[in-house]
């Protein structure tokens, strides 16, 4: 790798933390923000906002480095974060903050997006799986250094500066890609698809809406996702059509062959198993184990440490063994690592949740990695952009209902548990109230309902798992029309 492509990478990587941190920075901050703002009724919108923002800007990002170079869309997107980042330092409202958070997402939008395409176009077969391995590494690494970070600049200076740090890594991502990022795009004039933009947005805009704010089962929230979805199915059909009739589509149709679109699904499903280990099993850890947060996140880094083992040794065995090969051993290592979970217990080792964490980020390594460079490799240069960009979208759409779906079962869960054991009305978000304890519920018999309630999520994600491995299965390999276009080695052989 000449010192151009390091440079390249180090630009990525910096790119790609600044946006990942500022989840976990966030999220340490938000007490203190609240505090001063006076906000915390509307305190979910801090998250909401800038996920649907990104998840919005995926797609579009994608088409738009089709057209007008990598290189250029990138360095906007970066540009965008960074302005929402100063404006989100300089709220003095949380509807400001809110406001900014939503141009912050516009942003990383490009970010994590273009950022694998790059990698896709200027690294090698061989090369492709490690550096993804390097990029993908990036979100544990943040969801360890976050709120150490963020803890580290409140104390010091301000909730403000969790926002203004990002600037000068920023800028720096940016003067690096500008230098040695080389493309040779050909200058002309480009007719940009506004209806298809405008509709898809509104209708990711509606669904992901659903998700994001429906907390309950009652009436009003039933009506509101049956009307949801019946919008979004109308908008959907009308952004079909839109896009059949337009000279340049922002999702060109013709890039979902039957392997991208089961490389599609596979990244949904393994998607929403990454979620809810990211998110459930530190709850194991604390709240059934008695671990502190630190020790919680501590014990989640071997994720991270094997994702990027597992995506340097698939640097060969893509191209030896192909990438379909790689995928269904990746998913069967994911299933071994979510069938050892139910073994879990409320006396188990911590080093046995160690264990299983690092098991599930080798499976997660490969899959993550293979699936993206399939999804580059089965489409032609021009249309690159747009396939990532799409399989992008299903990854974030895979995490963010996962975590609702999730969410909703472990909170019926926690209901039933107690309603089997003669014990009504209690509410899941309030389990750990003083008055809660001085009832008739113990702190014994909350950690045996959340143990109880995490295995039957357990049993969920064994069933996603065994059937991500079935598509693994009946995934064709990469037609040998695309590779040849490509002018690539070849995956599925």
């Amino acid at each position: 790798m000449d010192l151009k492509k390091k440079k390249l990478v180090i630009a990525l990587l910096v790119a790609m933390f600044i946006g990942a941190i500022e989840g976990t920075v966030v999220t340490t901050a938000i007490p203190t923000i609240v505090k001063e703002l006076q906000g915390f009724e509307i305190i979910s919108l801090v998250f909401s906002v800038y996920l649907l923002a990104s998840a919005i800007s995926t797609p579009i990002y994608g088409k738009l480095s089709d057209l007008y170079g990598r290189k250029n869309v990138l360095t906007v997107g970066i540009i965008i974060f960074l302005s929402g980042s100063f404006l989100c330092g300089l709220s003095q409202n949380m509807f400001m903050l809110i406001g900014a958070r939503a141009i912050q997402g516009l942003g990383a939008g490009s970010i994590f997006t273009v950022t694998y395409t790059i990698i896709g176009d200027v690294f090698t077969l061989e090369e492709r799986p490690k550096i993804q391995g390097i990029i993908s590494s990036v979100w544990g690494i943040a969801s360890l250094a976050g709120p150490l970070l963020g803890g580290i600049l409140i104390d010091v200076l301000s909730w403000h500066w969790i926002f203004f740090i990002n600037i000068p890594f920023g800028i720096l991502s940016v003067i690096l890609i500008q230098r040695n990022l080389q493309e040779n795009f050909e200058k002309r004039k480009h007719t940009i698809d506004f209806a298809g933009i405008i509709t898809l947005s509104v209708a990711m805009l509606i669904f992901l809406n659903i998700f994001l704010t429906t907390k309950n089962s009652s009436s009003v929230d039933n009506k509101f996702i049956i009307i949801s979805l019946i919008i979004t199915g109308i908008l959907l059909v009308a952004f079909y059509k839109i896009e059949r009739k337009a000279k340049e589509p922002i999702v060109p149709f013709d890039i979902f062959t039957k392997t991208n679109a089961i490389v599609n699904i596979i990244s949904f499903l393994s998607s929403a198993i990454l979620i809810l280990a990211d998110v459930y099993l530190p709850i194991y850890m604390q709240n059934v184990l008695g671990y502190d947060a630190k020790i919680s996140g501590l014990a989640l880094a071997p994720m991270s440490f094997a994702w990027l083992i597992s995506s340097v040794i698939l640097g060969k065995a893509i191209v030896k063994y192909g990438g379909k090969a790689i995928i269904l051993i990746s998913n069967a290592i994911i299933l071994v690592s979510v069938l050892l979970l139910p073994t879990l217990g409320i006396k188990s080792s911590l080093i046995l949740v160690i264990i299983y964490v690092f098991i599930m980020g080798f499976g997660f390594g490969g899959a993550f990695t293979t699936l993206t460079i399939v999804i580059q490799e089965s489409v032609v240069y021009n249309k690159r952009g747009a396939a990532t960009a799409a399989n992008s979208l299903l990854r974030t759409l895979g995490q963010t209902i996962g975590v609702s779906v999730f969410g909703s079962i472990f909170n019926l869960y926690i209901v039933k548990y107690f309603t089997q054991r003669g014990i009504n009305g209690v509410d899941p978000s309030n389990l750990y109230t003083s008055s809660t304890y001085s009832s008739v519920i113990s702190s014994d018999q909350v950690k045996l309902s959340i143990n109880n309630c995490l295995h039957g999520l357990f049993i969920i994600l064994i069933i996603i798992s065994a059937l991500a491995v079935v598509l693994s299965i009946i995934m064709p390999k990469i037609s040998q029309k695309a590779e040849k276009v490509n002018n690539s080695q070849v995956i599925g052989e």
